[in-house]
């Protein structure tokens, strides 16, 4: 993680008659995490979606070390994480296979790595039940896990505390700290802000 930089320009997003993104701008560097608030509907999906390039804006465009992310898009998408309201998993998996399986396709895992994310977000009991018997608090924590372990200098987080007790909040919060200490950056969707514990975050608001 040497010379990331995420530049944001300009965005505007329609859906359909509405007017969702209204030139949204913004530069993230090396350990920054934005937290992006407003009320339902006031685009925080769209942003997170807009930026993984899942969805293209209208105008404007957005910049992974200085270059369109739509010129390589293979490229940006393997430094990037998206954690979505739901998290990516199989239901007649096994937490312990889900993260074998999700992680392994992006870069290589050993037995070790993986036990240690299982115990760090408090999976070690439940981890070799099929994810379909699991809460959604639980199913958030598999998720977690997977974040850690990916290790790629950007996170889109969509509301990442959902379902979660105080304990995972705090969980969600120390996740993020780590990412930036290690020089990553994180863009954050929340209705709720995220623990006092995080310091220094960016703040974006969005407007219904």
């Amino acid at each position: 993680m040497h010379d990331e930089r995420l530049d944001v320009e300009n965005l505007h997003l329609w859906r359909g008659d509405r007017h969702v993104l209204r030139g949204v701008s913004f530069s993230l560097s090396r350990g920054e995490c934005l937290q992006v608030t407003g009320p339902n509907g006031s685009g925080k999906t769209s942003l997170l979606r807009t930026l993984s390039a899942l969805m293209y804006p209208e105008e404007g465009r957005v910049l992974w070390r200085g270059q369109d992310v739509r010129a390589d898009l293979a490229a940006f998408h393997g430094a990037l994480a998206y954690l979505g309201h739901e998290p990516p998993l199989k239901g007649e998996l096994s937490a312990r296979e889900n993260l074998r399986y999700w992680i392994g396709v992006r870069r290589r895992i050993g037995s070790r790595a993986l036990e240690a994310a299982l115990e760090l977000v408090g999976a070690g009991a439940w981890c070799d039940r099929l994810v379909r018997t699991l809460s959604a608090g639980q199913r958030r924590r598999v998720a977690l896990a997977g974040l850690a372990l990916l290790m790629v200098p950007l996170w889109l987080l969509d509301e990442p505390t959902t379902n979660l007790d105080r304990e995972g909040q705090q969980l969600v919060a120390d996740l993020i700290a780590e990412q930036r200490a290690r020089g990553g950056m994180v863009v954050t969707a929340v209705h709720h802000e995220l623990p006092a514990s995080l310091r220094d975050l960016r703040r974006l608001e969005l407007r219904a």
